[in-house]
């Protein structure tokens, strides 16, 4: 019985600094490697990778690939979100590396899902009529097959769904970090609100629609939701008989492998004090009769929340990975 590693993480950016900047990229990808090695992985979905820049060619994943270097993980197939062209987005790639070969790949943006449509009360001007909504990150859709581990076709969907950091509105902010005024900041709120919405409905109809052409889909959704088991977005993302009220759908639900991690691990940030499980691992029913059982790899997490919690004093992600085990 072969078995299946698979992770979730998000590195929290692997940003380029200036050559005087403390810690630089070098030391923060050494800080990070043993990470990676205990991951022990398979294929891991990435979160929030920077490109870097090369002299004469488009940006490409430099610091990722130093990262894996040297782990079980070097020399591994990297699938990532992109712009149009050849280059990596600047900012924020979703990224799929995996020893299994991929069978088809695509990203997805409002594909599914038309930009919501909404007037901003709150703009200076006032919107005089509505204005598209449009997410900032698309979702990443990647088929591998695991033959070599008796798998078959595997579907990896890899999410970072919007923060829940207030969308800027025009003529409402004094600087980066002050509102002009109360409803304008719950105005921005409900606005990211609208975008993690709408990446989730994105997710669901992404998932229904692998199931329509398979009902017997194995189907990982992975990544950074931004939001707890129990909020909207996850619920809609995980289609559960107790929502839906429909017994028909048991076979379309999704399950967070975390479940079966002890309640006082199961977090993968802190905010204010408090552990939060933002970052999850959601799979079709059909693969519970293979899963052996999962991992967050908490330990060193600090509160970047808290005050004068800088990347300068914590280089390190301030996300935990997930990692889930299964046995074919």
């Amino acid at each position: 019985m072969a078995e299946f590693r698979i992770a979730t993480f998000n590195v929290e950016n692997l940003d380029e600094t200036a050559p005087d900047e403390r810690p630089s990229l070098a030391e923060r990808v050494a800080l990070m490697k043993p990470q990676i090695v205990r991951l022990r992985a398979d294929v891991v979905c990435f979160q929030e990778v920077h490109g870097q820049e090369r002299p004469g060619k488009p940006r490409a994943l430099l610091a990722l690939a130093e990262l894996l270097a040297g782990t079980d993980l070097a020399g591994a197939s990297m699938t990532s979100s992109r712009p149009d062209g050849d280059a990596v987005y600047n900012e924020r790639n979703l990224v799929v590396v995996s020893h299994h070969p991929v069978l088809a790949h695509r990203q997805l943006r409002n594909d599914l899902v038309a930009r919501p449509r909404y007037a901003r009360l709150t703009a200076v001007p006032a919107d005089a009529a509505p204005v598209e909504i449009g997410v900032e990150r698309p979702i990443l859709h990647v088929e591998l097959d695991l033959a070599q581990v008796g798998g078959g076709r595997l579907h990896v969907v890899n999410v970072h769904l919007k923060s829940k950091i207030p969308t800027d509105i025009p003529g409402q902010k004094l600087d980066n970090y002050t509102w002009r005024s109360a409803d304008a900041w719950a105005e921005g709120t409900f606005i990211s609100s609208m975008k993690r919405m709408s990446q989730a409905l994105e997710v669901r109809r992404l998932v229904d629609q692998i199931l329509d052409a398979d009902p017997g889909a194995r189907i990982v959704v992975a990544g950074d939701f931004n939001a707890t088991p129990d909020d909207i977005p996850v619920l809609a993302i995980r289609g559960n008989v107790e929502d839906t009220g429909n017994p028909d759908l048991v076979n379309r639900v999704l399950v967070p492998v975390e479940h079966t991690v002890p309640a006082s691990s199961r977090y993968t940030l802190f905010h204010q004090g408090h552990g939060e499980m933002l970052d999850h691992m959601l799979v079709t029913r059909n693969l519970l009769a293979h899963y052996r059982g999962s991992e967050i790899h908490n330990e060193i997490l600090h509160d970047e929340s808290a005050a004068f919690g800088t990347d300068r004093k914590y280089p390190e992600s301030d996300h935990a990975p997930v990692v889930a085990t299964f046995a074919f």
